[in-house]
């Protein structure tokens, strides 16, 4: 089992308490990164939206988050690069990789250093609260 799922499920939990997550989305895709923010906020966590792997650096380094999730396909980095950056700064932080590409590319948890890789798809941020 993934680092991310025990994670997941005691966001999940806490949203009916006063206790919530600090995620940091990184997409540079508006839209995708405003639907994720939306439902995740609906649940009653704390989100930090960033557009490109530098800006998640930077919140990064000025934050403490308990997860994060990343789109795979950036310009200038992509989600592999930040994710390699990310691991040197706090090896233990729980990372999620989104991606599109996930069966075309063969990406998968081994490959790509993150704790949980999901397809995207119109569900996505639900099924990771599913119970």
């Amino acid at each position: 089992m993934s680092r991310c799922f025990p994670l997941i499920m005691t966001l999940r939990n806490s949203s009916s308490s006063s206790i919530h997550g600090r995620i940091l989305l990184v997409d540079d895709n508006v839209n995708g990164s405003t639907a994720r923010k939306t439902v995740l906020e609906e649940l009653g966590h704390k989100i930090n939206v960033a557009s490109s792997g530098a800006d998640a650096l930077e919140q990064f380094s000025q934050h403490k988050y308990d997860l994060v999730v990343t789109d795979y396909k950036m310009p200038r980095m992509d989600g592999l690069e930040l994710i390699v950056r990310l691991r040197k700064q706090a090896p233990d932080i729980p990372i999620v990789l989104v991606s599109g590409f996930v069966d075309t590319l063969g990406l998968n948890e081994a490959t790509t250093g993150a704790d949980a890789v999901i397809q995207k798809s119109a569900n996505e941020v639900t099924t990771w609260f599913a119970q």
